[in-house]
C-alpha cells in the first residue's frame, strides 16, 4: 500500500469539507461566527480586552444588528434583480424618511401606527424613484442611486434647517430600543433588544416569504440570472426589477423608524453620518452569499453575515483604547468585503455559484 493510497481518504474528506464551506455559505458563516466569538472569549480570559466580552455584551450589541440586517435584506432584493442592481441611497432614504416620521409623529401628533405606515410608504415612494430610473429609464443602478443619494441626503438636511426633531413623543420612542426577557427560558439567557422581534424578525420573515413562496420571488431570481431569457419567456422584467427597489425603499422606511427610536431623535444625518449605512449593508449582503451579478442570495445568509459583522465589530471596540477601535472596524469591514468578493468569485468559478 503506497503513501498516496493511505492519504487518499483524508484528502477526500478535506476536499468534501472545503466544498461544503465554499458552496454552503450558511455553514461557512456559522464556522466564522464561532471562530470570532471563541477568539474574543479567549482574549477576554487573557485580560487583553478593555471590558468583558461575554454573552450579555454580545446580546446588547444586537441593537446594531437590527438596522444593518434590515438594510442588508433591502440590498438582497435589489442585487438579486441583476443588471448591476445596487442601492446606494438606502442610508439617505433612512435619513429623509426619518425626518418625515419626526414631523408626522413628533410634530403633527399622528398616531404611532399611522406614522409608521406613512413612513414605510414614503420610503417605498423614494425607492420607486430609484426603480423607475433603473427599470424604465435604463440608468445604471450605481449612477441612479448615487444621484438619489445626494438628492435625498440634501432634502433631509434642509427640510428642518439642519435641526433634528426631538420632541417629547419622539424621545419616548427610546423605549423601542430596550431589551426584554425572552419568554419561558429568558431567566437563563441575556435580555434581547425589543427591535429584534418588532422589526427585524417580521421583515426577515416577510422577505423570505416573498422570495421563497411567491411567484414574484421566482421571477426575481429568474431575471437576476438572465433577464434576456426572462423576457423571451414572457416575464415582466421591468416591473419585477422596479418592485425590488420599491420593497428596498419600504424596508429603509422601517429602518428610519428604528433609528429614530434608537437615537430618541429624528436626525437628518441618521443614515449618512460617517460612512453611512449603505456600504455596511452591501458588505453584509455580499458576505451573506448574494452574488453581485444577481440571481443568487438567501435571507439566512444575510442574517448570519450581520451577526458576524456585529460581533466582530463589538470585539474590535474592546480590543483597542479610545477611537482606535472604530478605525479598525472600518479596516475589518473593508477586509471582509474583499474576502466576500473573492469567495463569491471562487465559488462561481469552481462550483457553479451555489450558495
Amino acid at each position: 500500500m503506497t503513501a498516496a493510497t493511505v492519504n487518499a481518504p483524508a484528502e477526500s474528506t478535506a476536499a468534501k469539507l472545503l466544498r461544503v464551506l465554499l458552496t454552503q455559505r450558511i455553514a461557512l458563516l456559522a464556522v466564522l461566527i464561532v471562530i470570532v466569538v471563541v477568539t474574543f472569549f479567549i482574549n477576554d480570559a487573557g485580560g487583553y480586552l478593555t471590558a468583558p466580552y461575554d454573552f450579555d455584551y454580545m446580546s446588547a450589541s444586537l441593537i446594531n444588528a437590527i438596522p444593518l440586517a434590515m438594510l442588508g435584506l433591502a440590498e438582497l432584493l435589489v442585487i438579486l434583480s441583476g443588471r448591476g442592481g445596487i442601492d446606494l441611497s438606502v442610508g439617505a432614504i433612512v435619513s429623509l424618511a426619518g425626518m418625515g416620521f419626526g414631523f408626522a409623529y413628533g410634530e403633527w401628533g399622528w398616531p404611532l401606527w399611522l406614522a409608521i405606515l406613512a413612513t414605510a410608504g414614503f420610503g417605498a415612494l423614494l425607492g420607486a424613484v430609484n426603480g423607475f430610473l433603473v427599470s424604465y429609464i435604463g440608468f445604471p443602478a450605481l449612477i441612479a442611486t448615487l444621484a438619489t443619494f445626494y438628492a435625498y441626503k440634501s432634502l433631509a438636511i434642509v427640510i428642518n434647517n439642519q435641526e433634528p426633531i426631538s420632541t417629547e413623543p419622539i424621545q419616548e420612542l427610546f423605549s423601542l430600543s430596550k431589551s426584554v426577557e425572552l419568554p419561558l427560558f429568558g431567566q437563563y439567557v441575556p435580555d434581547v433588544p425589543l427591535g429584534i422581534f418588532t422589526f427585524l424578525l417580521p421583515t426577515a420573515v416577510a422577505v423570505w416569504l416573498l422570495l421563497a413562496r411567491t411567484s414574484y420571488g421566482r421571477r426575481l431570481y429568474a431575471i437576476g440570472t438572465n433577464d434576456v431569457a426572462g423576457r423571451w419567456a414572457g416575464l415582466p422584467v421591468r416591473d419585477t426589477r422596479f418592485k425590488a427597489y420599491v420593497y428596498a425603499g419600504l424596508i429603509s422606511g422601517l429602518v428610519a423608524v428604528v433609528t429614530v427610536g434608537q437615537f430618541a431623535s429624528a436626525r437628518p444625518d441618521a443614515g449618512v453620518s460617517g460612512n453611512g449605512m449603505a456600504l455596511p449593508a452591501i458588505t453584509i449582503a455580499v458576505l451573506g452569499g448574494v452574488a453581485i451579478t444577481g440571481g443568487i442570495g438567501r435571507v439566512s445568509g444575510v442574517v448570519l453575515a450581520t451577526l458576524l459583522i456585529v460581533w466582530l465589530n463589538a470585539g474590535i471596540l474592546l480590543a483597542f483604547v479610545g477611537n482606535e477601535g472604530s478605525q479598525y472596524q472600518l479596516l475589518a469591514l473593508g477586509a471582509v468585503l474583499v474576502f466576500a468578493a473573492l469567495l463569491n468569485g471562487l465559488t462561481n468559478r469552481k462550483y457553479g455559484g451555489s450558495q
